[in-house]
């Protein structure tokens, strides 16, 4: 079974949840109070990689990229190749779009928790 818990990381993921990017913080309070029926962690460490938002049940990671990714591109698709080599769904959300369209931005969260989440057992 693959480790995805990187204990290594626990004080830069706690020191990045203390400082919050605007988005981020955004975003996170929608995450804490919406009826999307799953549960949300902020700045979880998985291998190598901080999630900004991670949902254990659907193993699905959201991503805010800002105008600072625009030079990480190359370290996010090797970000994006771990999570989906480990069975994780990586959506990535534009900054911008948190601040000007949250409810879209939601909306297409909820599309895709709906689509991750397992079908009834009949």
């Amino acid at each position: 079974m693959v480790e995805l818990y990187n204990k290594n990381l626990n004080n830069f993921a706690r020191a990045n949840r203390r400082a919050g990017i605007l988005s981020e913080v955004l975003l996170w309070n929608e995450l804490k109070r919406s009826a999307l029926g799953v549960k949300f962690t902020k700045q979880k460490p998985i291998g190598n990689y901080i999630a900004d938002f991670y949902c254990k049940e659907l193993k699905l990671v959201i991503e805010i990229d800002g105008c600072s990714h625009d030079d990480k591109y190359e370290y996010d698709k090797g970000r994006d190749e771990y999570m989906r080599s480990v069975g994780i769904t990586v959506l990535r959300i534009e900054d911008k779009d948190v601040k000007k369209d949250m409810g879209a931005v939601l909306e297409w969260i909820r599309f895709n928790v709906e689509r991750l989440k397992p079908s009834p057992s009949a």
